[in-house]
């Protein structure tokens, strides 16, 4: 797949010429349909080339409508015929970026405009997720603690038959159990964010916290992060979601 960003370096290499030309083939034919109103092809002959771009693991099938224009204005820009600023642009990009969009994600390059080697960050979904297993743990302690309290009435109605038990767990149980986990999440955890991105020096993912824990903060929209991989100091910027390097610091 290709996306190849404006005034800087590069962006995604395509792997071979057949990707190139199924790609462009179902960007033009999705520009024709939405803006145009035309079908240049029919639902099955579409399909098949979608399939064909899925297995080659291409995720241009299924953009956003702000990730398709970000597409466009990218191959727009590669033929020499821009359709929007650079302002724009930047604009569009952060959007996504605070999105959790994939596609504007970047390896470590070097901006021609700030002489500056950075990477790009994006959220890492599964620490995340992981910030709620103690909280969960703690809530399905209670649960069976209540259970246990009520003589197992709660194992009664869970034993019900159907369609009460479905009811009875999906409807009532799971969701108090996940209500609770959350509550406890936020309640020692606030304002949690975690970003991974690659070292711009090795290529090494290294991730960081934002937010609170209890009444400890980590006081703004930066952090300095060791590289696990080579050592090399970075700034992690929770608002641009860009990883560089301090002043005086070597790529």
């Amino acid at each position: 797949m290709i996306y190849i960003g404006h005034p800087y370096l590069r962006v995604v290499v395509i792997s071979n010429t057949q990707s190139y030309h199924y790609l462009n083939n179902i960007v033009i034919l999705i520009q024709s349909f939405y803006y145009e109103g035309k079908a240049v092809m029919s639902n099955e002959e579409f399909d098949n080339l979608k399939e064909e771009l899925m297995w080659e693991g291409s995720s241009v099938v299924m953009l956003s409508s702000d990730e398709q224009r970000f597409l466009e204005a990218s191959m727009a820009y590669v033929s020499g015929n821009p359709i929007m600023t650079d302002e724009e642009y930047d604009k569009l990009k952060m959007k996504l970026k605070m999105d959790g969009s994939e596609i504007v994600c970047e390896g470590p390059r070097c901006s021609l405009r700030s002489k500056k080697v950075y990477s790009d960050l994006a959220v890492d979904y599964f620490k995340m997720f992981l910030l709620n297993v103690p909280a969960t743990v703690v809530a399905l302690g209670l649960f069976f603690f209540l259970d246990d309290l009520t003589g197992f009435e709660i194992t009664y109605l869970l034993e019900l038959p159907e369609p009460f038990s479905f009811i009875f767990t999906w409807f009532a149980a799971v969701p108090a159990i996940v209500y609770l986990a959350l509550s406890l999440t936020k309640l020692i955890i606030r304002d949690s964010l975690i970003l991974k991105g690659p070292c711009p020096n090795c290529g090494t993912e290294n991730t960081s916290f934002f937010g609170t824990i209890l009444s400890i903060s980590n006081d703004g929209s930066t952090n300095n992060v060791k590289c696990s991989g080579c050592g090399t100091a970075m700034v992690y910027d929770s608002s641009t979601r860009l990883i560089t390097l301090p002043e005086g610091g070597n790529a």
